[in-house]
């Protein structure tokens, strides 16, 4: 169980990241609403679905330019595919919720709009803490700590796992010996 202290600066190494992330949400938030509001009478899924495709470009953007700049930067394919795919499956919570309420509890657009409104609000919270999670997890990679982190990061695909080990003693070691095995096959 962690201490209070590693708790405490957790906690200050994150929230210039999460203040950051939390600005641009906050753009983003009322961009997808705005979008979302008036493109409402040509369906309030359909409505939803285009205001997360163009606010997930924007974003992209301003987190990898902004809130995660110190972060190993890997292929911008790799980003944002992955940036993307985690967007969508904040969109399938997101229109998923608006969903359920329009077809699962009978809302209609004309008569419930405000109703419907109040659900994306809660569901785009939820999304929200999915992504935060996701995008410093899987995304935007930590800075380097040792080197070996920017030479993974190269590798693409396999680099979010990789980056998932670092600093895991028993990465470290299998590290370690994978390197010395390395050495001696060129020696020889």
């Amino acid at each position: 169980m962690p201490s209070a202290r590693t708790l405490t600066e957790r906690l200050r190494r994150i929230a210039p990241e999460a203040l950051a992330f939390g600005v641009i949400g906050a753009a983003n938030a009322a961009l997808y609403f705005a979008i979302t509001y008036v493109a409402m009478p040509i369906g309030a899924v359909k409505a939803t679905v285009i205001a997360t495709v163009v606010t997930t470009t924007l974003a992209y953007f301003a987190n990898r330019y902004w809130t995660y700049r110190h972060h190993t930067k890997t292929a911008l394919r790799r980003e944002y595919a992955l940036f993307f795919g985690f967007n969508l499956v904040g969109m399938v919570i997101q229109s998923g919720s608006v969903a359920v309420a329009k077809y699962g509890f009978g809302l209609s657009e004309s008569d419930h709009r405000w109703l419907i409104m109040g659900v994306t609000v809660f569901a785009a919270g939820v999304a929200t803490l999915f992504r935060f999670w996701a995008y410093r997890t899987f995304v935007f990679l930590k800075p380097p700590v040792d080197g070996h982190e920017a030479a993974m990061a190269e590798m693409d695909v396999a680099a979010g796992l990789a980056e998932l080990s670092a600093g895991d003693p028993a990465f470290e070691a299998e590290l370690s010996v994978l390197e010395e095995s390395e050495r001696a096959d060129r020696r020889h």
